[in-house]
């Protein structure tokens, strides 16, 4: 998707401060206050706030396996390393322990992305040098390469949430999901990037959060409406039905199902149509939250809209009794035009 630069960097920002709710808090009043021509310049100025905050409560450690030679004994013992010492003749115990350390995952990404944004051609001069002055806090961690790190291993708890902004900001700019076109516009490199299609579900919740707390906005997962039966082995086996947006009003229902794609419609025997296998989930989450069949239960696939794809927008359909309709988002306007088609779909569903 290739949207104008300005719009887009702006929109990042908004969708990252309503996902995450911490850009909301003083530190970072001065960075949604800026103009920002550069995407790079906009996730230095995030992580000098961010990481400067963190080194004054402190850096996030954990214990991390170490094995070390000493000369006496700590943790376990290793017997095949001591054995090879002793061969060779060094008085050294080979001991495997656990240290509480600095030098874990979660701050060796943040050293390497401070590294490798010290060093981009478009990060203004000043935040590379509050950047400089930061990455000295991180001599005891290790600087890892950045294509070897399992982003789906990362754990958030009590202890380090206030590193997931931080961690998912230097996400994007590892892994190069933004770029720049010839023309000096922005893309989204992948579309199909499980940690982007996350953010833009985590965004439009949040949204309504906000917005629209009257509505009970959640993200349930729902229980298939299955005969009861003495034998339900098969039951564990069935998948689970997370939801991404629930709205309640009174006794009806909206199931919005965010779709992050580079196309939201495909091509059948020469024909556009909608994706069959989102079509067939969406209608899976309304029969099964709709269990008396009263068809107050409706269900939306919100697709991010491209700049160049044309969608049939158009009332729902009707499928089983239950509503079931497809729109887009459209992500290269500015955020008040954004805002108001996240709230007409409010006033088309609840009427």
């Amino acid at each position: 998707m290739t949207v104008d630069k300005g719009i887009f960097i702006q929109n990042i920002y908004y969708m990252l401060s309503y996902a995450f709710q911490i850009l909301k808090q003083e530190d970072y009043k001065q960075v949604a206050s800026e103009k920002f021509d550069k995407i790079n310049d906009l996730f230095a100025a995030i992580l000098e706030k961010g990481v400067s905050r963190q080194i004054k409560q402190g850096l996030y450690r954990e214990y991390v396996p170490m094995q070390e030679n000493l000369s006496i004994m700590r943790g376990k013992l290793n017997i095949g390393e001591t054995v090879q010492l002793k061969v060779q003749n060094k008085q050294k115990l080979a001991c495997e322990f656990d240290k509480f350390s600095v030098d874990n995952i979660y701050n060796q990404i943040l050293k390497v992305t401070i590294h490798r944004l010290i060093r981009a051609n478009d990060v203004k001069p000043e935040n590379k040098q509050k950047l400089r002055k930061l990455i000295v806090f991180f001599d005891n961690v290790t600087l890892i390469q950045h294509d070897h790190i399992a982003w789906h291993g990362l754990i958030y708890q009590r202890n380090n949430r206030n590193y997931e902004l931080l961690l998912n900001i230097c996400y994007l700019m590892l892994n190069g999901m933004l770029q720049t076109t010839e023309d000096g516009s922005y893309k989204l490199l992948s579309f199909s990037d499980e940690h982007i299609e996350r953010l833009y579900e985590r965004f439009i919740l949040e949204y309504y959060k906000q917005h629209h707390p009257e509505l009970n906005p959640a993200a349930p997962v729902i229980d298939w409406n299955h005969t009861k039966d003495p034998d339900e082995t098969m039951i564990q086996f069935l998948p689970k039905m997370k939801t991404d947006i629930v709205l309640t009003k009174g006794e009806k229902k909206l199931i919005i199902d965010a779709k992050y794609y580079s196309k939201a419609m495909v091509q059948n025997y020469s024909k556009d149509t909608l994706r069959s296998a989102h079509l067939y989930q969406i209608f899976a989450y309304v029969k099964n939250m709709d269990t008396e069949n009263t068809g107050n239960v409706s269900g939306l696939l919100l697709y991010a809209k491209t700049k160049d794809e044309i969608f049939p927008e158009g009332e729902p359909f009707v499928i089983g009794g239950n509503s079931i309709g497809a729109r887009t988002l459209d992500l290269n306007q500015r955020f008040d035009h954004l805002s108001k088609q996240l709230d007409e779909i409010i006033k088309h569903h609840f009427k």
